[in-house]
């Protein structure tokens, strides 16, 4: 008989540690289901770490539904990949098939061999007496918080194909608004783009050409500021090109290396959130997949600390991280959410009344499915408002860059011109 350590949920979502007394793992996993717990991590500090976070044991059984066989050096499945799986799942399990029937059927009509071999790891996991959720925590890149937690309240309800249902409506909607926000940013990444070649080839095939006549021509007279200037980025976009590629890999290591700590990603988010043509877009898009998760999530039977824990997690920005911990600890003595998040000065008015109205009348998930609603549109009306804007903006400043080089380039013909015609 071994002691080990042990991390699992229970059925309202919170996070449990303690130890147990089991022969091997496997029976640990099997004592902890029988107490409504959901194991994430079994360890025994004599043997060294196990289960969710510990990877493959020496010995350990490739059956039976034990926490010893996660593959952690797994790919990722792609997320319309998941989508997809997940849609397929509520479907067959709607229509009455078992759970692991359903699995063996998306087993073999799936073309993506990273999906199938975790859906027949799956299937062979409840098999063996698993639940769904231990099935799917084998493989941590695939499958985040969000989604175990959302399975482990289907199990705990006993209503897996509406909560899939749920899942699956809330990653496509999360897949819309994330190819919203992809759309707008290709336009003007097109337009710079272009205005970087065109600037480029003008400086480093035109420009030497006109220095050369002006060398012959003006016999050592001065060339204006703004034309010295001109030849002297010529010379080094010519000459040494490596400079600029040297000077861009900095600020790209300099970026990641920042973007790495904490208060750096934090600044770095800040700054996204606060841009004047992009932040408004950034900010409705995170209003968005808060109240869509939040809701999502309390909606489904996730108690409100686990749900605004996994929330925070999955904000994909550092400044709403940060208020939503806030709100957390808020909560955790007692508050309702929407004061202290309208404290933190990061949503506006109106979904702080909405969610108060929400918590008031004890419809808080169906209120923040309207908010996310609200947003989602809003981030639509953005991103159409931003492409329309930007086009304009993205040819003036190309007509500025191009018409400094140009006008820079005819100061010193205008020179050569009198001088020829004296």
């Amino acid at each position: 008989m071994a002691q080990y350590v042990y991390t699992a949920m229970d059925a309202n979502g919170q996070e449990r540690k303690g130890k147990i007394d089991a022969p091997n793992e496997g029976a640990a996993a099997a004592a902890l289901k029988k107490q409504h717990l959901f194991p994430t991590s079994i360890t025994n500090p004599k043997e060294g770490k196990g289960g969710a976070k510990g990877g493959k044991k020496k010995g350990a059984k490739k059956k039976g539904g034990g926490l010893g066989d996660i593959t952690i050096g797994t790919p990722v499945v792609k997320v319309k990949e998941l989508t997809i799986f997940t849609r397929q799942l509520s479907i067959l399990m709607s229509a009455g098939l078992p759970l692991i029937r359903s699995l063996h059927t998306l087993e073999r009509q799936s073309r993506n061999p990273i999906l199938k071999k975790i859906l027949g790891q799956a299937a062979e996991s409840v098999e063996g007496g698993s639940t769904f959720s231990e099935a799917l925590s084998k493989h941590p890149k695939s499958f985040d918080k969000l989604y175990l937690n959302m399975i482990r309240a289907g199990e705990a309800a006993g209503a897996m194909e509406v909560i899939l249902d749920r899942l699956a409506m809330f990653m496509e909607k999360a897949a819309k608004i994330a190819g919203k926000v992809k759309s707008a940013m290709i336009y003007p990444s097109v337009i710079m783009s272009v205005m970087v070649l065109v600037t480029a080839g003008l400086m480093v095939f035109i420009v030497p050409n006109f220095k050369k006549i002006f060398v012959e021509l003006l016999e050592g007279e001065p060339l204006p500021g703004l034309t010295q200037f001109v030849m002297k980025v010529s010379d080094i976009l010519k000459d040494q090109v490596y400079l600029v590629f040297i000077a861009l890999f900095l600020i790209f290591v300099a970026y990641k290396l920042t973007n790495k700590t904490v208060k750096g990603k934090h600044a770095i988010d800040w700054v996204k959130y606060n841009l004047p043509l992009f932040g408004p877009i950034v900010s409705k898009t995170s209003i968005a997949r808060f109240s869509r998760t939040l809701g999502t999530l309390m909606g489904s039977g996730v108690a409100v600390l686990s749900a605004l824990n996994i929330v925070k997690e999955t904000a994909g920005n550092e400044v709403v991280s940060s208020a939503i911990q806030k709100v957390h600890d808020a909560v955790k003595e007692g508050e309702g959410i929407a004061p202290p998040l309208g404290a933190t000065g990061i949503f506006p008015q109106m979904v702080i009344s909405m969610l108060e109205v929400g918590e008031e009348t004890g419809k808080l998930p169906d209120m923040c499915e309207k908010i996310a609603d609200t947003y989602e549109e809003e981030v639509d009306n953005a991103v159409g408002a931003l492409t329309s804007m930007i086009e304009p903006l993205m040819i003036v400043m190309m007509a500025v860059v191009v018409g400094t080089i140009i006008v820079s380039l005819f100061m010193p013909l205008a020179k050569i011109i009198e001088k020829l015609g004296a």
